[in-house]
């Protein structure tokens, strides 16, 4: 007693909240740990929410937990001192891997409704392995199981949660003789240091690289590891990561039967509706021999209008020719009768450009010795001989100087 009161500062680990209100935890450092415990009276007190990792100050007194012995820190002020390293470290990671992607909602995948095999990793001993096992019996009893064991805590653990996780990719390729179409990665409830596997960068990597759908379902529904980040869903549970693969067969039995039910109501709903068409189409085709009566009336009408039609189109041509050729000799003479009256003035218009009616009114038409015709004085040298055309024949002349 002459201990008390006291102070201590260091992590929480495996916080957890009764239903009594009560709040039992260890408080440790780098040098050792207690047990605490905060009953509801203080811990209605707090005005934030303990999680492990978490660096805290606390107020209380020494005491002896009789039942076990233990020496115990009952706790009646807890204040926020930081985070712890554990929690540091945890945040660092999450931050970094953020930033390269690995926590894209874009890159995750949605489930399989219907897996044709579901992998679980976890370890043979963990009771998280039976809660799934269970709830996968009891709801998918038809869908095959792979179980890739591998130790969930320790130093060790991440190591072999991975070589774990990638024993199942073959199972993920086409074309396997056991197909796995999602994977389960369980744990149970611990704290911080219980827990720090799932925490592990390069577990996280193989987590991003699985070929198919991964489910995180570690802890309880407070804890967030890595892992939860990287999968492709987060599961609050062991056992609720197993549901959300497993639809009930029971459900699926009941959809198929709605399913069978509705068909049947359809397929009765188009026979019937067949029925009544071809009672239609009886109805209106009556007897076979009087449809064919209506039809040989409805050809020879047919038949009438198509010689009729011929008929008259051959005599409306054959008065067309007749009077065309009534016609023939007037249209004949008329056309003789223009063309002559066009020649005589053709005739008329080329007599009057006769070259000869010119030299008849005293003209000569000029040429030199080639027979090219002389137009310009100038072009004319002196003693040049021309030829001078008159109405009544030729004259050859020499061309003299004037004066």
């Amino acid at each position: 007693a002459r201990f008390n009161p006291v102070a201590v500062r260091g992590e929480i680990s495996g916080f957890s909240r009764a239903s009594s209100g009560h709040c039992y935890f260890s408080i440790k450092d780098e040098q050792g740990q207690i047990r605490c415990a905060m009953f509801r009276r203080a811990a209605s007190l707090l005005d934030f929410s303990p999680r492990d990792g978490e660096l805290v100050e606390l107020r209380g007194r020494l005491g002896v937990y009789e039942p076990r012995g233990d020496l115990q820190l009952i706790v009646e002020s807890m204040s926020r001192a930081g985070q712890g390293a554990l929690f540091e470290q945890f945040l660092r990671l999450k931050a970094r891997l953020e930033a390269e992607g690995l926590f894209d909602a874009q890159r995750k995948r949605e489930l399989p409704v219907m897996p044709r095999g579901i992998g679980v990793v976890t370890s043979l001993g963990a009771a998280a392995l039976h809660d799934v096992v269970t709830a996968l019996r009891r709801r998918v009893p038809h869908i095959p199981v792979i179980v890739s064991p591998a130790p969930v805590q320790g130093a060790g653990a991440p190591a072999e949660l991975v070589r774990a996780l990638q024993r199942l990719w073959p199972h993920a390729q086409a074309g396997a003789p056991q197909p796995v179409d999602v994977i389960l990665l369980v744990r149970g409830g611990g704290s911080i240091e219980d827990l720090w596997a799932f925490n592990d960068e390069q577990l996280a990597r193989t987590i991003v690289q699985s070929p198919v759908p991964l489910i995180s379902g570690v802890g309880h529904e407070t804890d967030f590891t890595i892992a939860d980040f990287c999968a492709d869903l987060r599961a609050p549970t062991p056992t609720a990561a197993a549901e959300l693969v497993a639809q009930p067969r029971d459900a699926w039995l009941a959809a198929l039967g709605l399913l069978g039910e509705n068909m049947r109501d359809a397929i009765d709903r188009r026979i019937d509706t067949q029925s009544q068409r071809l009672d239609q189409a009886a109805a209106r085709m009556g007897r076979p021999s009087g449809l064919v009566a209506r039809q040989q009336m409805i050809l020879a009408r047919h038949a009438h209008r198509l010689r009729y039609g011929v008929r008259a189109a051959l005599q409306k041509r054959l008065q067309a020719l007749d009077t065309t050729q009534r016609q023939l000799p007037q249209i004949t003479s008329g056309l003789t009768d223009r063309a002559s009256q066009r020649l005589h003035r053709a005739e008329l218009r080329l007599q009057l450009l006769d070259p000869r009616l010119v030299l008849k009114r005293g003209y000569a038409w000029l040429s030199d010795t080639d027979g090219h015709a002389v137009t310009s004085a100038a072009a004319l040298q002196p003693g040049q001989p021309v030829r001078a055309t008159l109405a009544d024949g030729e004259v050859d002349l020499t061309v003299t100087p004037q004066g």
